[in-house]
This record gives C-alpha cells, structure tokens and sequence, in this order.
C-alpha cells in the first residue's frame, strides 16, 4: 500500500531537480545538454504519472506526488544555488578611487573596468566587474572589506564577447560550461 506512494514520492524529487537543471541548460543556451535532461525529466516524469493515474481513488499517491514536487521543488533551487553556473556582472560604485581595492580584485582574478562617474552632489567611482557565480560571495567580501559603504548591484549577462574574462573561460572546460570556441561564436 505504501510503495506506490513511496515511488511516486521518490521520482518527484527525481523529477523536479531535472526540470530545474533543463531549465537552466536552456537559460544558458546549452541546448545539447537541455535536451539530455529533457528526455530523463519526460522518463521520470511519465513513470510517476503512470501511477499515480493507473489508481485515482488511491488519494495516498496523489498526496505523494503534490508533496514530492513541493519538497523537489526546494531541493532542485538547493541544487542550482550550489552549482552556481554561469558568470555574474558586478557594478561597484564607491566614493573614492581605491587602487587598492582594484588591485586585489584584479589580483585574485576578477575583471575590473575603473570609470569616474557623477553621482547627484559629488564625484564617484564605478568598477565594472565579472565573475563566475560561484565566487560572487568571495568578490562581495573583497570589496566590503575595502569599501563597507560601497554600492553593488549584481545581475546576469546571457552573452558576452572579448575582454579579460573570455581568456579564462577558454581555459576552464567541466561538464556544466561551454568551451571557449562555442563563446566565441556568440
């Protein structure tokens, strides 16, 4: 009595970190891979499905499926947290000019632009930065030991092409990033 459920709960958690993860292949234009998860999501998908429709009146199944996705659904934004995939523009605007503040970051393998930009009643500094997700915590830690007072807005580019971080790209090629021929087509 307790299998099906069980099952169907089981391939919930399956399921819905794969939904996460083709979602995230597909966002960052990794259509091979998408695909790949696709197909295993449809396979889970279909077995979970298929039991739970075979009995409707068993209301146990039906409970095991909604809760599985809710608690895969958590596990699957877990997921995607800790794999950090992709590259995050960071835009650092502070009061003055702090070398050694860019030097660090420079340093430890971030890009940074430097521009004067005018603020409403005062001369401000603006460093345009990126980075690779999972290191996004270590450069916010860099610049507010520098400059605790800066202001750092933090958002995703879907494309980018030529500068400093496309050298280092090329020479990091792991199953979730693209090789550094295919970001240079974009």
């Amino acid at each position: 009595m307790l299998l099906q459920p069980l099952l169907i709960f089981g391939a919930q958690l399956l399921y819905v970190p794969l939904v996460v993860l083709r979602t995230l292949m597909m966002v960052k234009g990794e259509k091979e891979r998408s695909a790949l998860f696709a197909t295993l999501e449809g396979a889970v998908h279909v077995v979970s499905l298929s039991i739970v429709f075979s009995d409707l009146s068993n209301h146990l199944n039906m409970i095991a499926y909604s809760i599985g996705f809710g608690v895969g659904m958590y596990l699957g934004s877990l997921l995607e947290e800790r794999l950090a995939i992709g590259y995050v523009s960071l835009q650092v605007n502070t009061q003055k000019n702090n070398k050694t503040l860019v030097n660090q970051l420079r340093n430890e393998g971030f890009s940074v632009a430097i521009s004067a930009v005018e603020g409403i009643d005062s001369l401000r500094f603006r460093l345009d930065c990126t980075a690779r997700r999972d290191r996004e915590a270590e450069f916010m830690n860099l610049v507010h030991g520098h400059e605790p007072d800066a202001f750092i807005v933090s958002f995703e580019p879907r494309h980018f092409k030529g500068g400093y971080i496309k050298k280092r790209v090329g020479k990091r090629k792991t199953f979730f990033t693209r090789s550094k021929e295919t970001l240079l087509e974009d």
